[in-house]
């Protein structure tokens, strides 16, 4: 099955507290966003599709060409929203009977054998959602005040998040109230799937805020 990634970064670096969309911001000299890109690549053969905001591409181009960034891809434009973005990309892709894994930008520490792992789990299994377990306890706000919640029934949600790409491009045709979703995997749930999970890493981090470009920093190999 011909395998593709779908990187979605449409951020603006709010929480980063800078003009440059955190997915430009340099990580150990270069672009967050590209060090999430070479990860993919190390996957033998897979198809990189970037979705970026249409004022971003320009950028991103010149970006590519100061970095001398010669790594194969198609840009596509996104759209108001991660849903319209992510739906944008696997327009995209005309090969339905592949593998999509839909990735966020910026999570650059993403692991060959976590993306592995997701591809062979969804190739068997339909899809692989990229979740660990929690460290700490947790609590549920009640009425009458808190009570105390058994941990082990939840999860943390990472990406990448991998489907047969038939499958999640029905799912999002099929959606109609987008801004209930928060991820790729509740809207293949709503469409009637059933997820499955695969092991994630606590380094595969989220960067959105300069504390986690600090860790990043510290964990990205040279």
């Amino acid at each position: 099955m011909n395998k593709y990634a779908l990187v979605v970064a449409g951020g603006k670096g709010l929480r980063m507290g800078t003009e440059i969309p955190k997915q430009f911001i340099l990580l150990k000299g270069m672009p967050v966003l590209m060090h999430t890109l070479k990860a993919f690549r190390s996957i033998e053969a897979i198809q990189l599709i970037l979705v970026l905001p249409k004022d971003q591409i320009a950028y991103w181009k010149q970006l590519c060409i100061n970095y001398k960034f010669e790594l194969p891809h198609q840009i596509i434009a996104g759209g108001d929203t991660r849903f319209q973005s992510v739906k944008n990309g696997l327009q995209a892709i005309e090969d339905n009977t592949g593998l999509v894994a839909i990735h966020d930008g910026v999570r650059p520490l993403i692991s060959v054998k976590i993306i592995e792992e997701s591809f062979d789990l969804a190739q068997e299994k339909g899809n692989a959602l990229t979740v660990v377990a929690l460290k700490d306890s947790i609590r549920k706000q009640t009425e009458n005040g808190s009570k105390s919640i058994n941990r082990s029934d939840y999860f943390l949600v990472q990406t990448p998040q991998t489907f047969k790409v038939e499958d999640i491009k029905n799912a999002y045709n099929k959606a109609a109230i987008v801004n209930n979703f928060t991820d790729d995997a509740s809207v293949f749930e709503a469409n009637g799937g059933q997820i499955q999970l695969v092991q994630g890493d606590y380094k595969n981090i989220k960067i959105t805020t300069s504390e986690d470009l600090l860790f990043a920093n510290a964990l990205l190999k040279d």
